[in-house]
């Protein structure tokens, strides 16, 4: 799978010294503070948006990202012990206290819920960039006084990762806006185009988490083993060209497709056909990419899909979704598995390996082992720092607004 140029793997990221680390969380937060540029240029100093649940108010976005590195970083006390690190110490006081602004109470996602983010006194946005600028200096000179070894890094890589995933957030905010968010996506999804290929996959034992020293999410650990019996699987996601017959033969409209609640979802809210997509019956079809229409590539792979969407066509294909072992056995096996276009819905529910533990950040991974499907992959807003076939996404089935597509295995 191509990376971007110049930079970083994650298994690189995973154990990187200091001076590449340092290297990295510059680039991360200059990212940040690029789209806190472009989101006021499109939306205005106050950057309104509306209470939707795929949306967070974009000041408490980025505020949010300065307050998790301060947090578990600038004001932890323990933040040298690294795993052993006592969640629950006494932090130092936050950077906006002496303005008279309790930090805690406005950007703790664990403490705060969703909606109420919406009526929160938020400070302003160049207050927000003021914080993330002196979030990153304190940021450094912590990191210069740090020994280099895993245990003392290992919440500036948790800060870092952390940074990136909202990054990547911010533009699938940015294509549900209808603005371009001037972010540097990277060039894999440019450059492969997906055909209609099978890989054949022997049967064989597969490894899932990581192993290994450096950095990893908690949900990675507790390593399973999973023996898998031979298959056949797409080389790569879907493209557009075998989705659009589905449409075109009235998949959406058929229920025998779909389960109950997949069918459900159809039938509520503007679910008749993908999102972003209009078209059909004669039509071109075109795609909305960040508020412009754009003819449809047919060769593209196909995105901004639903895990309901995913299984629907799998039914009437006569197909089904990989599981997490066989989608990892593949990227493992055969050279000729294109991955990083799209996140992948696939069938396994997000839970815990065995001998699982959470890590300080316990609200990472541990409150969201509900059933909810495994995506596996990248997208062309993940940077290459963040890819990693053991890395675990997951959200809920219905989600259509993130960068997400899927791959089918045979019957």
């Amino acid at each position: 799978m191509k990376q971007g140029i110049g930079e970083a793997t994650r298994d690189e990221l995973r154990v990187a010294g200091k001076k590449q680390l340092g290297q990295a969380l510059q680039d991360a937060r200059l990212r940040t503070l690029r789209l806190v540029d472009h989101y006021e240029a499109a939306l205005g100093p106050g950057l309104t948006v509306p209470l939707e649940p795929t949306l967070n108010p974009p000041r408490w976005e980025f505020g949010h990202v300065a307050w998790f590195t301060d947090w578990w970083l600038i004001r932890n006390p323990d933040r040298a012990l690294g795993l052993n690190a006592n969640p629950d110490a006494t932090r130092f006081a936050a950077r906006q206290a002496h303005r008279g602004i309790n930090a805690d109470a406005l950007y703790d996602s664990s403490a705060i819920a969703h909606d109420q983010r919406w009526a929160l006194d938020l400070p302003s946005v160049a207050e927000t960039r003021a914080d993330l600028t002196d979030s990153l200096t304190d940021t450094l000179a912590c990191l210069e006084l740090a020994n280099d070894d895993d245990q003392s890094l290992y919440f500036f890589r948790l800060a870092l990762f952390h940074e990136d995933m909202h990054a990547e957030a911010a533009a699938y905010m940015a294509q549900s806006l209808g603005f371009d968010p001037g972010y540097d996506f990277d060039e894999v999804e440019k450059a492969v185009r997906i055909v209609a290929a099978e890989l054949a996959i022997s049967a064989s034992e597969v490894q899932l988490g990581h192993a290994g020293p450096g950095f990893c999410f908690d949900n990675e650990l507790g390593l399973a083993r999973i023996r898998t019996p031979q298959f056949k699987i797409d080389a790569g996601a879907l493209s557009w060209g075998r989705y659009l017959p589905f449409i075109e033969a009235g998949g959406y409209a058929d229920a025998r497709w779909w389960d109950e609640s997949g069918w459900r979802w159809r039938c509520t809210g503007n679910h008749a056909a993908p999102r972003y997509l209009r078209g059909g019956g004669g039509t071109p079809w075109e795609m909305l990419h960040f508020g412009r229409w754009q003819p449809l590539d047919p060769s593209a792979t196909a995105v901004h899909l639903s895990a309901f969407e995913a299984q629907a066509w799998c039914r009437w294909a006569g197909r089904r979704l990989p599981t997490e072992a066989e989608w990892v056995l593949a990227a493992q096996s055969s050279a000729d598995f294109a991955w990083g276009q799209v996140w992948e819905w696939t069938s396994s529910e997000f839970r815990p390996f065995p001998g699982f533990t959470p890590h300080p950040y316990r609200d990472y991974s541990q409150p969201w082992f509900d059933g909810r499907p495994v995506l596996k992959g990248a997208c062309s807003a993940t940077r290459s720092r963040m890819r990693d076939v053991q890395y675990r996404n997951f959200s809920t089935p219905d989600r259509s607004d993130i960068f997400a597509g899927f791959r089918s295995v045979a019957l």
